[in-house]
């Protein structure tokens, strides 16, 4: 692979990072419906949840559920650690003047530490969010007025990957 090469798919993998790390936020919002009013539940990407925090704080479990959701929905070490093995492994086997057989192993370790890093954040994310779904099922068993949450019953966003580019002059 010649240095030009290295150069652009160095910049592809850059451009999908951003491109991922940042996704437009109008895509998928989550909404919740209390007295017929549509009220967002993520205020932030950072807090999750908050826009529920108002009716939840009301009852005590559902507080510490609302708590515990946005504590574990922090940024987690160990999905940061393999992601960045991962990439910096998969880097270097770009760069390093090794042997073909070196390469190729260091190209497959970094696409297996990025694969666990996937599934990890994934299964992290799914299981964390039914500390969201206990904290509104709590609420409204106690509470008025009651949270009906439609986005808890069917995913907001459609789950095929799309990769796109615009460009303008």
């Amino acid at each position: 692979m010649t240095q030009c090469e290295k150069f652009i798919f160095m910049l592809f993998v850059f451009c999908v990072t951003i491109s991922a790390a940042h996704p437009d936020p109008e895509i998928c919002s989550r909404v919740a419906l209390i007295n017929h009013q549509e009220v967002l539940v993520d205020l932030s990407s950072s807090q999750k949840g908050e826009g529920l925090r108002y009716y939840l704080e009301k009852d005590k479990v559902s507080k510490k559920l609302l708590d515990k959701y946005q504590e574990k929905g922090q940024i987690n070490w160990k999905t940061t650690f393999f992601g960045s093995s991962g990439t910096l492994t998969l880097i270097s086997s770009l760069f390093l003047n090794t042997d073909r057989n070196t390469k190729k192993t260091l190209r497959f370790s970094g696409v297996f530490l990025l694969l666990i890093n996937f599934l990890l954040a994934n299964s992290y994310e799914k299981n964390n969010e039914a500390h969201l779904k206990e904290a509104v099922r709590e609420y409204n068993k106690r509470n008025l007025p009651k949270i009906e949450f439609p986005s808890l019953k069917e995913k907001c966003c459609n789950q095929n990957l799309i990769i796109g580019q615009t460009w303008s002059f």
